[in-house]
């Protein structure tokens, strides 16, 4: 693996990580701090699911997918071509994945923090793994557009 895109990965999952023994020191489950009046609100909840609560209590199934998409972003990650996009996109995407892996293998559920509201909807409550891997992707499709998914000087 790319040495950047591991330094990446490792910081990314260290934040995630991180903020959510925080969030577990200094707030109960399902206690709500609010930020941002009406808008944003740290609230500790316990994810047995992912987005959306798809797969609730599907613990197995979602370590299975996780380790699944760890192998398929290996297997491609030096298709791309290697410039600081990818391999940011490429580290943020890892790290997040290891992050809620990490919770899922060791905790059996996803500690999830940052809740938003937008005038009546809620929208699910999510972390910073969630955040790197959204960022991640959105990096990763901008660079299919812009004809960036392939590296003619890879081996593979």
């Amino acid at each position: 693996m790319n040495r950047k895109i591991f330094i990446i990965a490792v910081l990314s999952l260290l934040i995630d990580q991180l903020t959510k023994i925080l969030v577990g020191i200094f707030l109960t489950l399902n206690e709500s701090v609010p930020i941002l009046k009406n808008f944003f609100s740290i609230t500790f909840i316990q994810n047995y699911g992912a987005a959306w609560n798809l797969f609730n209590n599907k613990v197995d199934f979602l370590i299975f997918v996780s380790l699944f998409a760890i192998f398929i972003l290996y297997r491609y990650m030096y298709n791309f071509k290697r410039n600081k996009r990818n391999t940011l996109a490429f580290g943020l995407i890892l790290g997040g994945i290891v992050g809620n892996l990490i919770d899922r293998v060791f905790l059996g559920y996803v500690r999830d923090f940052l809740s938003f509201r937008f005038w009546n909807y809620q929208y699910p409550i999510f972390n910073f793994a969630d955040t790197f891997i959204v960022i991640g992707v959105f990096l990763l499709i901008l660079a299919i557009i812009k004809g960036e998914d392939k590296d003619e000087n890879s081996s593979r």
